[in-house]
């Protein structure tokens, strides 16, 4: 499941702009006064994805109000009318609400967000010199001595998720028969503190990570590769000769059943709204790294990236 690159907590941000002058009009803008409320949850990404799509909404001439609200209970509230949008459905970390509201009509679903969501092994592109056949997983059978730590040897050492995230990488090394030892995160930072020392060292490393994170638009890494990288992966089915890896998420966004009879500009824009891992990865290392404000980052962004946005406000409002 997607991790949370940093807790923020994010209170309602009521009717404040970031300093964005200027609504465009338009002919249906439905029910204009009556604020409408997005979901924020508990990583940064969805928080800068929830407030481009809330000061962009402004900016067409709605209210806007961010409500904090959990991953899962949030589908109930948004099925109900209490909270109206979610630009960032992570599809794999969804639970039973999610489907059962989406087939009944109560959640309508407007497509993907654009993100391109991925989990599974990183390594250094220089490991390559040192296992050549990578990225090919089948690679990882030949040249395990060369991720091997002293506690391992002869195996190789994969750094997993910290140990109250599940045990996917562990299930997927026992169901392959790759000779690797499961070697537990001990958190996000200390896991990214180790990437970042091995790095610098060009020491052996192979770790479970995911994609959007800020560490992608700081270092480069390499994924290892599977038969089936995208789209369907029994995970507990895979072999030795037939290992898809991971099954990988889709990032959707979704709306109150009634927001498109409410809203219809609002509608219209969160169908066109469209964000890239590129995009989210500079902007989460500004907040999670650099330590901005969360709000500077995307009224900069907002400020820098007219020519991005502006088609979707266009298709909103002509």
């Amino acid at each position: 499941m997607r991790r949370a690159t940093k807790i923020i907590k994010v209170a309602s941000l009521g009717l404040l702009a970031l300093g964005l002058s200027g609504a465009a009009q338009a002919a249906e803008l439905g029910a204009k006064d009556e604020a409408i409320k997005l979901a924020i949850n508990e990583w940064t990404g969805q928080h800068i994805s929830a407030t481009i799509a809330g000061e962009l909404l402004k900016k067409v001439g709605y209210n806007v109000e961010y409500v904090t609200a959990g991953a899962v209970p949030q589908f109930a509230a948004i099925a109900q009318g209490n909270l109206h949008a979610q630009p960032e459905v992570w599809t794999n970390n969804v639970g039973d609400i999610y489907p059962k509201a989406v087939a009944s009509g109560d959640i309508v679903v407007l497509g993907q967000l654009g993100l391109e969501p991925r989990e599974g092994w990183i390594y250094p592109p220089y490991m390559e010199e040192k296992c050549p056949g990578l990225p090919d997983y089948k690679a990882l059978y030949n040249c395990a001595q060369a991720f091997a730590s002293s506690e391992t040897f002869p195996d190789g050492r994969l750094i997993t998720y910290p140990a109250d995230w599940g045990t996917r990488s562990k299930d997927v090394v026992e169901k392959i028969g790759v000779p690797f030892k499961p070697i537990a995160g001990g958190s996000e930072g200390a896991m990214i503190a180790e990437l970042k020392s091995a790095y610098a060292a060009k020491e052996p490393i192979i770790m479970m990570f995911w994609q959007p994170h800020w560490l992608f638009a700081q270092l480069d890494f390499n994924w290892v590769k599977w038969n089936t990288p995208t789209g369907d992966c029994d995970e507990a089915g895979q072999t030795k000769d037939n290992a898809c890896g991971f099954q990988q998420a889709t990032v959707d966004k979704i709306v109150w059943k009634g927001f498109k009879d409410k809203w219809p500009a609002a509608y219209q824009f969160m169908d066109a709204m469209n964000l890239s891992n590129d995009i989210q990865n500079k902007l989460i290392l500004e907040v999670d790294e650099q330590g901005r404000p969360l709000q500077e980052v995307v009224h900069e962004w907002i400020d820098d990236n007219q020519a991005t946005w502006q088609p979707w406000i266009d298709t909103a409002t002509m």
